[in-house]
């Protein structure tokens, strides 16, 4: 019986190793997302470089890119054509340019640009 109560607490000392072993990978894991959240900073930066660089070429835009206001989606409008804007209900829109009668150029969140009808837009 001695040695049963000897391999008894010999295991649940493992068992406390083991959990230790696992709160430590798991501490390593946001360590490295943390990594990734870096990385991915850059990778965001080099897509919205990419977006306006389609943008100018797409839209003919030699201007300067100046927000002229900020919108907020009123409702979900899908995009029926590459040159227009996909929004979503409660987006917020930087406005940049108003060339068309009832559209306004803008940007969302992801640095991407198109037209967006302004009826679909609230401005305060």
């Amino acid at each position: 019986r001695g040695k049963d109560d000897k391999y008894k607490v010999w295991m649940s000392k493992l068992r406390m190793a083991k959990e230790y072993k696992d709160k430590r990978e798991s501490i390593d894991d946001v360590e490295r997302n943390i990594f990734k959240f870096k990385k991915s900073g850059e990778e965001r930066s080099k897509k919205m470089e990419r977006e306006e660089k389609f943008f100018r070429e797409t839209f003919m835009y030699d201007k300067e890119i100046r927000v002229i206001a900020t919108a907020t989606a009123e409702r979900s409008v899908p995009s029926q054509r590459r040159a227009d804007l996909p929004v979503t209900a409660g987006e917020q829109l930087d406005v940049i340019d108003a060339v068309h009668g009832h559209a306004v150029i803008c940007r969302n969140s992801e640095g991407r640009y198109g037209y967006v009808l302004v009826e679909h837009l609230n401005f305060r």
